[in-house]
């Protein structure tokens, strides 16, 4: 009695193609869709740059702060008056020389 070699219903081939498909489509999402590894990766150098942003502002709203106390009415830096009134103004006082 010999036995014959039957080939693969049909359906168990189906069955195979979809479970690989699905697994297939949702590894791909998995890496690259909106929600993937590499858009992961993009949000977390872009939230980077701008914590280091946010960092450089911070000094700069700091060091206007300081020049605002230094010119209000409660403390007065002379120097720091003397030196924005020639940067802004122009002025330039009568004993010096201008050299361009």
């Amino acid at each position: 009695m010999g036995r014959h070699r039957r080939t693969p219903a049909f359906g168990v081939i189906a069955f195979f193609a979809i479970v690989f498909s699905l697994g297939s489509y949702f590894t791909f999402a998995s890496v690259q869709g909106d929600f993937g590894l590499f858009r992961r990766i993009q949000i977390e150098a872009e939230a980077e740059l701008l914590r280091e942003e946010a960092e450089e502002l911070e000094a700069e709203v700091s060091i206007l702060r300081n020049k605002t106390r230094r010119l209000s009415d409660d403390y007065l830096d002379l120097d720091l008056l003397d030196e924005q009134a020639r940067e802004v103004l122009g002025l330039v006082r009568s004993d010096e020389v201008i050299i361009r």
